[in-house]
């Protein structure tokens, strides 16, 4: 199940989220167990005075002013999960539903919920008897938190809803039984602190940047690749051009790619009748570093909200005194608009891809190589479809490109009335990256057909970049040279899996 990882309500890293996602497990810090025991003592307290308290003596939304009465709060929590459990679509996946149990958890051991330590605890249960409740994928308008899903995921605890164990799609309190694992019975504000907050926004995200991050690197070295079989010129990449513009990652792009192409004669040499290429080529460092930015701010957004509180109320102490507060830490808008700028900045990346695709299969444009990368064409097809393929997906990535927080439709009776949408800006960004792995899985395929053809010009002694060889032959060990027409989508799936895994960042380090 992999290693075990505390959790103190401050300190969650987006690469624990994603060790808890493949298998890691993890405990509550003593100190988080000391914070919600005294946070919840603050609602017992309340309650034995008879204190009005929005979601723990009232109603929810627009039955904000019904009042419930003592002997009815538990009841009331539980109805809130059972009526809030109103999701649709395809489920979560193991790892984004053990994302999402990980934030939870964290955010709650912070000791500002009013919930019992026992409860955050049997959510870490779920993760170490790797339980996996059913959380449909739509459903939540990313303001009074991800309610819906987190709901689906709350009603596996009380026993209700259902959930995967050991491969068996089971109701909720089947698989609890199985796993040894008791029902909980909520008290009075767990329902609310359980469903109400951005945990799938923040989970989905955090998974999606750390791909985005393996993603711009890759591609970074399938560009290298591409300018080395188009016989490219590296004048583009020279640090004074980048220094005066001095963007931080722009110039960390040009570095990167200059260390890549060290040492290659693929490139041509300086020629004043050919002085630069196309954009797609030329520009690749403004155009990355500028991807590479929408990155770095989604990861300083979602870094911050791992270890932020997203309940409400909360519960704060004047002294010794419980003081209960209303606000809107539920509302995704932050993580939102990260994920909408990020998911625009991986479109970006796959638009700029599926063009060097296209040069390198245009005779025209890809000096001097074959068309469509055959040496049969007109009989054999080559890699004609491989275009089409990445030009579909560039084009459905434009229409998910539209910002998901732009809009925002009223809830709860005009009480929710703007709200952020972010939980379909995290499924988009999502899917988005989905395509772009492929284009740039395609772009590689195409690459180092197109340098194996190039050597053929130049001659055996040509070498590749000292980064770029690297790459080229981490394809090659799998994926042969395209002889003669064959379908193209294994190969396509196998270069994928080299770019969803890492395998070429791997071999080519920072």
């Amino acid at each position: 199940m992999g290693h075990t990882i505390q959790i103190t309500g401050e300190h969650l890293t987006m690469e624990e989220v994603a060790a808890i996602a493949t298998g890691a497990t993890a405990t509550l810090a003593p100190e988080a167990v000391a914070a919600m025991a005294r946070s919840r003592r603050g609602v017992e307290r309340l309650l034995a005075r008879g204190e009005i308290a929005y979601g723990i003596t009232t109603g929810f939304g627009a039955f904000k002013g019904r009042i419930i009465p003592p002997h009815e709060v538990a009841a009331l929590q539980r109805n809130l999960v059972l009526s809030h459990a109103s999701g649709v679509g395809p489920l979560l996946g193991r790892e984004a539903v053990r994302a999402v149990i990980a934030v939870r958890a964290n955010t709650l051991a912070m000791g500002y919920s009013g919930i019992r330590p026992q409860v955050v605890q049997r959510l870490l249960d779920l993760l170490r008897h790797d339980l996996v409740p059913c959380i449909p994928a739509y459903g939540s308008v990313g303001a009074s938190g991800d309610l819906a899903p987190l709901a689906h995921l709350a009603c596996v605890l009380i026993g209700e809803g259902e959930a995967f164990y050991r491969g068996e799609r089971l109701p909720g309190g089947e698989a609890l039984r199985r796993a040894g694992l008791e029902p909980v019975e909520l008290r009075a504000k767990e329902g609310l602190a359980l469903i109400n907050g951005t945990a799938v926004t923040t989970a989905l995200g955090t998974l999606a940047t750390l791909r985005a991050e393996r993603l711009i690197r890759t591609a970074d070295i399938v560009g290298a690749m591409t300018l080395e079989a188009l016989r490219g010129t590296p004048d583009a990449f020279d640090e004074r051009i980048h220094l005066v513009r001095p963007h931080p990652r722009q110039v960390e792009a040009a570095a990167f790619i200059r260390r890549l192409l060290q040492g290659s004669t693929f490139l041509r040499p300086r020629d004043p009748r050919d002085i630069q290429d196309a954009y797609s080529l030329r520009c690749i460092p403004q155009v990355h570093g500028a991807i590479r930015d929408t990155v770095a701010y989604a990861r300083w957004a979602l870094e911050i909200e791992l270890n932020a509180v997203t309940d409400n109320p909360l519960i704060f102490f004047e002294g010794e005194e419980p003081v209960v507060l209303s606000g809107g830490n539920f509302h995704a808008e932050p993580i939102g608009l990260a994920l909408d700028y990020l998911k625009l900045g991986l479109v970006e990346l796959g638009n700029i891809s599926e063009r060097r695709i296209a040069r390198l299969v245009d005779e025209s444009l890809s000096n001097g190589l074959p068309p469509f990368l055959t040496r049969h064409g007109g009989l054999e097809s080559g890699f004609m479809l491989a275009q089409y393929t990445a030009a579909s997906l560039a084009s459905r990535n434009k229409v998910l490109a539209h910002p998901s927080t732009a809009d925002t439709i009223p809830t709860s009776a005009n009480t929710e009335d703007h709200v952020s949408m972010a939980t379909n800006a995290a499924h988009h960004t999502l899917a988005v990256i989905e395509s772009v792995e492929t284009i740039i899985a395609i772009e590689l395929l195409a690459a180092a057909q197109g340098i194996d053809f190039r050597r053929e010009q130049l001659g055996t002694s040509a070498v590749l970049g000292a980064g770029t060889a690297r790459a080229y032959a981490v394809v090659r060990e799998t994926i042969p040279f395209l002889e003669h027409d064959r379908p193209l989508a294994p190969l396509i799936e196998q270069a994928r899996k080299l770019v969803t895994e890492g395998a070429l960042v791997e071999a080519v380090p920072a």
